[in-house]
């Protein structure tokens, strides 16, 4: 038998890794052993709340590769199994059988570590009570819509407007229940800035889902038998029958910390280019517990996403087995989906800008996703920010129907070659009537910013 690699975690980044080490190196020459605690592998957790909402039949829908498909690769997964603590002087993990408490010791030449990332979950009474939920697994997916089937109230509290809030709101109101979501923003979804955030609260508020700007869960109140029975604020109280927590994560690092490997300000694995662990030659780390390099300020940042995780993979894997590549960093890119509405963002918030020290201009247009005649047109409102002086373009944020959301990747293509506003006014994109105006909306976007930065450097010629 060859060299022996450990992964610790067995979703997205850690079974891609396996997969792309099995490619390049057969059984012979790579031992490939995967621990993961619980009992599904390579799912698609972005799917959970449409899946929760009814838009997608079944956890095996969500399922890249089942653990048998793994199984057959020779890569050794065992399920329902977390690793309890790593000793990086001795090259071996603990590992603890989850259904029998039986722990081992098993030794390794390479490590990775995929332990993704914690829902937040904070410490107030009643927190742990029979109803509350976190969504962060397929585990914890089955867990709540066996709770929406077996209760008889349709009460809904979903706490947090993020992503996971916003989408969990959404599923269970396609679901029958009266939705309450709290909020401890001005707006819905911090992602974006407040300006934009507001055309997601007015949205949510139009399908009848009760919307609390400015409102941090204080406690959760319970039955005699440990049920939720409501939730309180400062100055509040909301009836619950059920209640989904999408506060956000954290990255999942407390064996890497206990086993002295170094983290970022956010509590993230820090990693090399190759997604080595700094300072460890044979550790590499991916997915949600790791920080990535901001390609926009050039620092390290928390971004969980599956799809970052799936390329740490291909990356870790080919390192383990014996090839070589990189992952350059990130721009913030997401999307999603709240009721009819398609909200995109990449890029820097107007905060953000401001966090390290940059100087700029925003602007926002509306616009529509096809041509103004055609049938089915929709508006989009596009915000875009540029540097000051030299007109790079620092983030895109988008919220608009069908054909909205999409147009996201033309601003973080943009953002990835350090585009100015100037030249993305000169990019030449695709038109058709059925498919965009003759000036595309990011276009449309980057002329008025154009023109913002001129007038811009026109005042401070004038001041000087």
């Amino acid at each position: 038998m060859g060299e022996r690699v450990v992964i610790i975690g067995g979703d997205a980044a850690g079974m891609a890794a396996a997969s792309q080490a099995r490619r390049l190196k057969g059984v012979e020459e790579l031992e490939i052993v995967v621990f993961e605690r619980g009992h599904f592998t390579s799912y698609s957790a972005c799917g959970i709340p449409y899946w929760v909402g009814g838009d997608v039949g079944g956890p095996d829908d969500l399922i890249a590769r089942t653990p048998a498909e793994h199984r057959a690769r020779d890569i050794d997964l065992r399920l329902g199994t977390e690793v309890v603590a790593i000793d990086v002087a001795g090259r071996r993990v603990r590992s603890r059988e989850l259904d029998t408490g039986r722990e081992s010791w098993i030794g390794y030449d390479k490590l990775v570590i995929a332990t993704g990332a914690t829902p937040i979950r904070p410490a107030l009474p009643g927190i742990d009570a029979a109803g509350v939920h976190g969504v962060q697994t397929l585990d914890d997916g089955q867990a709540l819509i066996a709770t929406l089937e077996s209760i008889a109230g349709r009460r809904a509290v979903v706490v947090g407007a993020g992503y996971i809030g916003v989408e969990m709101a959404e599923a269970l109101l396609q679901r029958g229940f009266q939705v309450t979501m709290l909020n401890r923003s001005a707006e819905p979804m911090s992602t974006l800035d407040p300006d934009m955030g507001v055309l997601i609260r007015k949205a949510m508020q139009g399908m009848g889902i009760q919307v609390i700007d400015n409102a941090e869960l204080t406690a959760v109140h319970t039955d005699a038998q440990g049920r939720v029975t409501g939730v309180a604020t400062a100055d509040a109280r909301y009836p619950a029958d059920v209640v989904v927590l999408g506060i956000g994560v954290r990255p999942a690092t407390d064996l890497a910390r206990a086993a002295g490997l170094p983290l970022g300000e956010s509590g993230g694995l820090l990693t090399d280019l190759a997604m080595r662990v700094r300072g460890h030659e044979n550790i590499w780390a991916g997915g949600d517990c790791v920080e990535v390099l901001d390609l926009v300020t050039g620092s390290e940042r928390h971004i969980p996403l599956g799809t970052h995780a799936n390329k740490h993979g291909q990356v870790i894997g080919s390192g383990v087995g014996g090839d070589y590549a990189t992952f350059p960093g990130v721009v913030g890119t997401a999307v999603s989906k709240v009721c009819e509405l398609e909200v995109a963002r990449t890029g820097l918030r107007e905060r953000d800008a401001r966090a390290v020290g940059l100087q700029f201009v925003t602007v926002t247009i509306e616009s529509t996703s096809r041509s103004g005649y055609f049938p089915g047109t929709a508006p989009m409102t596009v915000k875009m920010l540029a540097e000051r002086r030299t007109g790079r373009l620092l983030g895109v944020q988008i919220v608009g129907r069908e054909g909205a959301g999409k147009r996201i990747d033309i601003a973080a293509v943009a953002l990835t070659a350090r585009l100015t506003v100037d030249q993305i006014v000169a990019l030449d994109l695709g038109y058709a009537p059925p498919f965009s105006p003759v000036w595309d909306p990011i276009q449309v976007a980057a002329r008025k910013a154009v023109t913002a930065v001129r007038r811009d450097a026109m005042e401070r010629n004038r001041t000087k």
